[in-house]
């Protein structure tokens, strides 16, 4: 399973994401696919947000059984705390 959370995103990136997502509430994407839809759907995410934000998330095998990955500008981070993924927020400005 995947989920992509959009924040502004433009009205191209939105359209593209429900070709492939369901989108259960505004701006949240649902969807299961393989690693390599999932590559492309992360490029498209890249390409187009723009001056929104993102976050992808994606089950894995992981310790916490998922991972994530953000893009555009955003106060939360992804950092690794010994092999763990957590976020850190930024201080805001």
């Amino acid at each position: 399973m995947m989920v992509v959370v959009v924040n502004n995103a433009p009205p191209r990136l939105r359209g593209r994401l429900g070709v492939w997502l369901l989108e259960v509430r505004a701006g949240v994407y649902l969807g299961v696919y393989s690693a390599r839809t999932r590559e492309m759907i992360r490029g498209q995410v890249e390409e187009l947000i723009g001056e929104g934000d993102a976050v992808i998330a994606w089950a894995a095998p992981t310790d916490a059984g998922f991972d994530f990955e953000t893009f555009g500008r955003n106060r939360r981070e992804p950092v690794d705390f010994d092999g763990l993924k957590l976020v850190a927020f930024s201080p805001a400005g």
